[in-house]
């Protein structure tokens, strides 16, 4: 059976490489089309108490030998100050509807334990809570996403809890955040009202949830100049009727975004204790490279699907819709706690970032925020840190990179554009295309990213760029000998380097895109 196995994967991998045969990529851009600023909170992140991404990730303490600052982890604040974080959501995910925020506020000596049913059964503190997050996010300079607990809470707990933040007046709530420590209110802008509400968030009917939501919403006021932006929990993936639901009982007077998870995940078979095989974040077939991308990839269509729904009843586009869960999810690494969801970073991860990110750049008419899943320690992380050595200075995944050098998209109009190349056959049924690409313009400077998702071939990109003249300024590759390669501690195999192999040629941009990497060219 095993040789069988394995003649049945050659012959796949021979068709691969077959239908993958390098030929020359196409690519017109539009820049007198260029409308669409690219919001700064679609490279948003997504910190939950799960496993060590607040703890021992973002959160030592401030009496902790490892170097902190005011107790947030000194190399993971410094590796997100870099990366100019706009926007973090938190608690949670599926924490947040079991997370009572008055257990994470005052001294935190006297701060109540609870149990983490929802991811590993592991001991929480709450040593984390309220000031230390806002303070974070003051710190980093980024925006707070409150996700509020619906599921389990009640209206009169939300309520309280946006007073608590927001209110400088002499209310109850107010006095209390001044007893615990700060003065002024903070600035709040984003607040979930519960997090998918269809699972795990209280396992509700879009009917009974829409309202659910009304009834909170009414309750979460704005104090002074703090103006909410109300966002419903929205739908898991592809189930389009969830948003249809909303968008017919909320509508758009009483919400201003609405929420989409979706993961690149796809099942294997099902191991003898029952549970499911989501593959190896390191070992993986070209197949199973071309299937998780493929699975990716059709964040594409998903989205195409609920703006469907969003624009039969919102036309001029008033609500957004906010991709807050999204990322690969592989199963966890060997000897680590399955319930916190600790993954490696190889350059898969890296391409599917930069190629979802393209994705996301396109439909800004309606997307205004994402959330990729995890920050540190968790899913598709920016961040890894030791658990054996906490001492050990933290890595910074391929994935990490990838938004580092996107940050140059942020709030830069998107320029249009299509492009012409081969597509690689992953099965019967799936197509993924050998190229990706995304560029934008901002203070008289283009840049265009480009994805070479082709793991045996590079390919010779030629692009048209109408009514101007360029010339090519300092350029960057992010690449590997490997697509498994990954950054480990001691180890920094993946990370940019500068990119000489662009040029401009009879009026054309002339790129040649090595196999499986991810180019920035910076056009003047």
């Amino acid at each position: 059976m095993t040789n069988l196995k394995s003649i049945l994967a050659g012959c796949f991998m021979t068709a691969v490489s077959v239908t993958s045969f390098a030929q020359d990529v196409q690519i017109t851009l539009h820049p007198d089309k260029a409308e669409n600023v690219i919001p700064k909170e679609i490279y948003g992140q997504f910190a939950e108490h799960l496993g060590r991404c607040i703890y021992g990730g973002i959160w030592v303490g401030k009496d902790s030998e490892i170097p902190n600052v005011e107790g947030y982890r000194k190399d993971v604040f410094d590796a997100l100050k870099t990366l100019e974080v706009p926007v973090m959501r938190w608690p949670g995910g599926c924490f947040a509807d079991e997370y009572h925020w008055m257990d994470g506020v005052g001294s935190q000596e006297n701060r109540p334990r609870m149990v983490n049913n929802n991811w590993g059964g592991t001991v929480e503190d709450n040593s984390f809570g309220t000031h230390e997050f806002l303070n974070l996010c003051e710190l980093l300079g980024c925006e707070p996403y409150i996700s509020g607990n619906v599921g389990s809470g009640t209206p009169e707990e939300l309520a309280k809890w946006v007073e608590y933040m927001t209110s400088n007046s002499n209310s109850t709530m107010a006095e209390l955040r001044r007893k615990n420590g700060r003065e002024k209110a903070w600035k709040v802008k984003y607040l979930g009202v519960g997090n998918e509400s269809w699972g795990c968030g209280g396992d509700m009917l879009p009917e009974f949830y829409s309202d659910l939501y009304r009834r909170y919403a009414v309750y979460c006021r704005n104090y002074g100049d703090n103006k909410l932006f109300k966002i419903a929990s929205g739908a898991n993936a592809n189930d389009y009727n969830w948003s249809k639901v909303l968008m017919n009982k909320i509508g758009t007077g009483r919400m201003d975004g609405i929420s989409l998870h979706y993961y690149a995940v796809r099942d294997w078979g099902t191991n003898p204790d029952g549970t499911g095989r989501k593959g190896s974040s390191l070992v993986f077939t070209n197949k199973e490279f071309y299937e998780i991308l493929s699975k990716s990839l059709g964040i594409e269509d998903c989205i195409k699907g609920h703006i469907k729904e969003l624009d039969k009843v919102d036309p001029n586009k008033k609500v957004g819709l906010m991709v807050d869960e999204w990322g690969t999810w592989f199963n966890v690494e060997p000897g680590t706690n399955p319930g916190w969801l600790y993954q490696q970073n190889t350059m898969r991860d890296a391409i599917v970032a930069s190629t979802s990110l393209d994705i996301f750049h396109k439909y800004t008419d309606r997307i205004k925020m994402a959330n990729i899943a995890q920050v540190v320690n968790v899913l598709q992380a920016m961040i890894l840190t030791n658990e054996k050595n906490p001492n050990d200075q933290c890595v910074l995944t391929p994935t990490y990179h990838v938004f580092r050098m996107y940050n140059v998209h942020k709030e830069a109009k998107h320029i249009p554009g299509e492009i012409t190349c081969d597509k690689i056959q992953v099965n019967d049924r799936e197509q993924v295309p050998t190229v990706s690409f995304t560029a934008s313009t901002k203070n008289g400077v283009t840049t265009l990213s480009l994805t070479n998702i082709d793991l045996e071939k590079s390919h010779v990109v030629a692009v048209n760029i109408d009514g101007k003249k360029v010339a090519v300024g300092e350029s960057e590759i992010l690449t590997a000998k490997d697509v498994h390669a990954y950054n480990d501690f001691g180890k920094d195999n993946v990370h940019p380097s500068p990119f000489k192999d662009a040029k401009v040629k009879n009026g054309q941009l002339i790129v040649n895109l090595p196999a499986h990497s991810i180019v920035n060219v910076v056009l003047k």
